[in-house]
C-alpha cells in the first residue's frame, strides 16, 4: 500500500484499521491469517508473490521510487511492463554518476537483508581513476579507510588496467568488492586515498552478476537466483 515512512502516515491518520478498531499508538502486532486489516475501508492483501528484476542501471538514472523534480528513476527505465502491477522498490542505492547492477524487488525482508552491514553480502565494482595507486594506497584501501562517517570494513582490491600518462598521472581501472552500503562508499573511498573517480559500475551484489545485461536493459532474476539470494542474506528457501 505504501513505505513504511508513508505508511506511518497513514496509521496516525487513522486511515487504518485493525478488525474495524484503530490501532493504538504504541502499535500493534497482525497475524495476516486472521486479522483484517483495511485503509480507508479497502482490505488490504497479503504479496502472495514477490517480483525481482536485476536492472543495468544507466548513467542519470536517479535510484528511488519518485522524485520531486520529475528527473528519471529507476523505476522509469523498467516501466509498467517491469513493475507488472507490483509496488517495486530499489535495494541499496547507486548513484546517478554510477552505473550497474541494481535489484528491484517488492520483497522487504529480502531487501532489508541484502543491505544491512550485518549479513556482509558482497558488492562488486569496477572503478576507472585517475592516477595509478600505489602499492601503499592499495593497502590502505584492504586495511580500511579513515571516512568523516567513521573507519570502513576492509574491501578486496585489484587493479585491472593501468596507464602512465605523458603529461598527466594516467589512469587505474580498479575492481572493488565491499560488504558495507555507506553513501557513496566507494568513490569516498579512493578519494580519501588521492584518486578521483572518473567512472564507476557495479559488477556483482552479492551472488547476482551483471554478466551481458545491456545498459539500460533489465530481466527478471530465475528462481534460482533468487534462491542464491536468500541464501546469501541468511533466509530460509521458499
Amino acid at each position: 500500500m505504501a513505505s513504511r515512512r508513508a505508511a506511518d502516515v497513514l496509521i496516525a491518520s487513522g486511515s487504518v484499521r485493525v478488525n474495524g478498531e484503530r490501532p493504538p499508538p504504541a502499535g500493534l502486532m497482525v497475524d495476516p491469517e486472521r486479522d483484517r486489516v483495511t485503509v480507508d475501508g479497502r482490505l488490504v492483501k497479503l504479496v502472495t508473490q514477490h517480483r525481482y528484476l536485476m536492472l543495468n542501471k544507466p548513467l542519470g538514472a536517479i535510484t528511488t521510487a519518485k522524485d520531486e523534480a520529475s528527473r528519471t528513476t529507476v523505476l522509469d527505465v523498467v516501466g509498467d511492463e517491469g513493475a507488472l502491477g507490483h509496488r517495486l522498490f530499489p535495494v541499496g542505492r547507486l548513484d546517478a554518476d554510477s552505473t550497474g547492477l541494481l535489484l528491484l524487488t517488492d520483497d522487504g525482508e529480502l531487501a532489508f537483508r541484502l543491505t544491512h552491514p550485518r549479513y556482509k553480502v558482497a558488492k562488486e565494482y569496477v572503478a576507472v581513476v585517475a592516477g595509478v595507486p600505489t602499492p601503499t594506497k592499495l593497502d590502505e584501501l584492504r586495511s580500511g579507510v579513515k571516512l568523516d562517517d567513521g573507519v570502513t570494513a576492509p574491501a578486496e582490491v585489484e587493479v585491472l588496467r593501468a596507464t602512465t600518462g605523458v603529461h598527466d598521472s594516467g589512469q587505474a581501472e580498479l575492481r572493488l568488492v565491499i560488504r558495507q552500503g555507506r553513501r557513496r562508499q566507494v568513490r569516498r573511498m579512493l578519494k580519501a586515498v588521492g584518486h578521483h573517480v572518473q567512472s564507476l559500475q557495479r559488477t556483482s551484489f552479492g551472488p547476482l552478476k551483471l554478466g551481458r545485461l545491456k545498459t539500460g536493459g533489465w530481466r527478471v532474476l530465475a528462481a534460482g537466483e533468487v534462491e542464491a539470494l536468500r541464501r546469501a542474506a541468511g533466509l530460509p528457501l521458499i
